[in-house]
Parts: structure tokens; sequence; C-alpha cells
């Protein structure tokens, strides 16, 4: 039987559509759809006719829609959601919800301290939320596959490679020579950041999340979490806040 106190997170990318049921503020089952096949999805929401839904989707309007009539009771997050989080960041309009979620996420999770999220993704993001509850910004890179992609789209000889194995220091060969560039290069990039935000700021805790992440090595540190739901955790404290 249905709980009373069920809500359903929904993150829909442009591949897939993520959605966590949350049983009195815990997740109890996560299910992920094609975001080009719709009818599975809609036949498994059978199951929570009139549940409290929230909503982040980067998919068109037309199948937003969709999703919207398919969950009924839906809150769809936009840029003129109210948020539990200030905003000290000069183009607040064009910030994506994902990196919003994030920074909801981590704040709740961390009150009153000085926390970054990062998510590696089809971007790498971090995004920093201060001990006074202020989303300040963060970073947005290329991820792996964009990585791959352009090294071959803007040149004339480079292949288009895929792997993501754990790569040795030293390419030996043009396909080798690529993925240490771009895994070493991100892993690189990753640490070098902790560090810098490690430096500046006291009292740091870090979240880890996305689909890549588990590509990558970090210190083993008890500041450092992994939290591959994030940002569905992001969009149920949302919905909280909204909801009251």
């Amino acid at each position: 039987m249905m709980s009373k106190n069920t809500v359903l997170a929904i993150d829909a990318g442009n591949t897939s559509v993520k959605i966590a049921v949350f049983i009195n503020g815990i997740i109890t089952e996560i299910q992920r759809f094609e975001s080009s096949n719709l009818s599975s999805l809609e036949s498994w929401a059978k199951k929570y006719p009139e549940t409290p839904t929230i909503l982040s989707s980067v998919l068109s309007k037309e199948e937003t829609n969709r999703l919207k009539n398919i969950f009924h009771s839906c809150l769809v997050v936009n840029n003129e959601t109210l948020f539990p989080i200030n905003f000290n960041y000069s183009t607040p309009k064009t910030l994506g919800i994902d990196r919003i979620c994030n920074a909801v996420a981590i704040s709740s999770s961390c009150p009153k301290q000085n926390v970054v999220s990062i998510d590696l993704g089809t971007c790498l993001k971090f995004d920093f939320v201060n001990n006074k509850n202020q989303y300040m910004g963060g970073s947005i890179s290329p991820g792996i596959q964009m990585r791959y992609k352009s090294l071959r789209d803007y040149t004339s000889n480079l292949p288009l490679i895929n792997n993501v194995d754990p790569i040795s220091l030293i390419g030996t060969s043009t396909n080798e020579s690529i993925h240490s560039g771009v895994i070493n290069g991100i892993q690189a990039e990753i640490n070098q950041l902790i560090q810098r935000y490690s430096i500046e700021y006291d009292d740091l805790t870090f979240f880890m999340t996305g689909g890549d992440i588990h590509y990558f090595d970090f210190p083993r540190k008890n500041n450092i979490f992994v939290d591959e739901n994030l940002t569905l955790n992001g969009l149920f404290q949302i919905y909280l806040f909204n909801a009251h």
C-alpha cells in the first residue's frame, strides 16, 4: 500500500529519465527510463496515481508536458521556483537546474558549512555553497565523451575513442595517448580543484556525483562523500521547501 508520505522526484535528462520514490523522506526505489521512449514510464507510473511529484526536465516542451500529464500533481522546477538557498551569482536565470539541485542537496546535508558538489557527467561541474547558505558559483568544463569528441571533431587525423578504463601516465600509441590525456587530465583537474578549494576555505566538505565519477580515484578522507542520487535528493528538498 502506498504511503501518504510518498513523493516522486524526477530528473528528466536528454538520454534518460531518473525517478526516485521517497517514502517518509527516504529513497526506497530508483527507476530509470529512456527519454526517447516514455511508454514504459507511463505504465510504471500507474502504481503512483495522484502522488505529489517534483520534476526537473531538460526535455522538449512537448515531452515535458507529457510527463506533467502522466504525473498530475507535479511541480516543475524552473529558475522562478522558490529555493532553500540564497544566490550570489551574477546570472541566476541561466543557472542550470541540475546545478541548483546539487547545491540544495549539499547545503541541506551540511548546514552552516562550506560545501562543494562535484558532478561528472556530460560536463564536469563544481558548485560551491558557503557557510551562510549562499550559492556562490563554481566551474564547468567538458566531460569524458565531450573531450574525446572534440579531439576528433577539431583535428584532421585523431580518431574518436571512448575508453574509460584506467590508463598509465604515458600512452604508447595514438589511441593510448588520447586516452591518457582525457582520463588523467580530468583526474588531475579534479584533484587540483579539490586542493585549491581546501586551501581557500575552512570546514569544507565535498560531495561527488554523476554517471562518470566512478571511473576516477579520489583521496579517502572523511570530508569526501559519494552520493549517486545527489540531484534527486536536492529535488526532494526543493519539494519540501515549496510544500510548506
